[in-house]
């Protein structure tokens, strides 16, 4: 997979052409092909990680399977370290932005740095950054829709009903940069786990994705 051939293609809204990849990849990891494993990420979704090249990455993010339940304890509102691309496969995304201020003296939020080991845990550090949080727009994205989001853009991405949706996600990591997310102001520091799928669940995951991609949206 070639990230810059990606990259001007999300450039140039070319959404077929970043389906076709997309699909080439999944039917290399349902057929066995490719010895890739799905990651359950917290937030909701399970995550394929097709690329990974030094600070680049693509992954097909995979959401409404049963191995993609969001932990309700985990704080929803976050920021990337790295520039992101987003086309919906299928289904529906909405994404909103979220601003903040900084407020010490009646704060909503806590501001926490979100270091992710390769092992699959992501340890969240408090900071003495204390913000009030609004809520921006919500914009609503379907099959062969795309949108950016900037590093350090606060937002929460939602699938509306927990429908099936899928995402080809790519990313550029940018120098000194910190994933961040916001949390209750009184909460310590503490750890999530990204679980691994098996062979057979990320196979059944990846054929299920192909099936919706070529079906018809309802």
């Amino acid at each position: 997979m070639d990230y810059p051939a990606l990259a001007r293609a999300a450039r140039r809204h070319a959404t077929a052409e970043l389906t076709r990849h997309a699909v080439t990849e999944l039917d290399l990891i349902a057929s066995g092909r490719r010895a890739l494993r799905a990651v359950r990420h917290p937030l909701g979704f399970v995550c394929l990680p097709v690329l990974r090249d030094g600070s680049d990455g693509v992954c097909v993010h995979v959401f409404g399977t049963p191995e993609a339940k969001p932990d309700e304890s985990v704080p929803q509102v976050h920021c990337h370290s790295w520039d992101l691309t987003s086309t919906v496969l299928y289904g529906h995304l909405d994404n909103r932005r979220v601003s903040i201020d900084e407020d010490t003296k009646d704060p909503t939020h806590r501001v926490f740095e979100v270091h992710s080991d390769p092992s699959g845990v992501d340890e969240l550090r408090p900071t003495e950054r204390l913000v009030r949080c609004r809520p921006g727009a919500r914009q609503t994205h379907t099959r062969g829709q795309s949108y950016a989001l900037p590093a350090g853009e606060f937002h929460t991405s939602v699938v509306p009903d927990g429908r099936p949706t899928a995402t080809l996600v790519l990313g550029r990591t940018l120098p000194g940069r910190v994933d961040l997310s916001l949390g209750p102001p009184s909460v310590p520091g503490h750890r999530m786990v990204r679980r691994t799928c098996d062979a057979t669940q990320t196979a059944r995951i990846a054929r299920a994705a192909l099936r919706r991609i070529h079906e018809p949206e309802p």
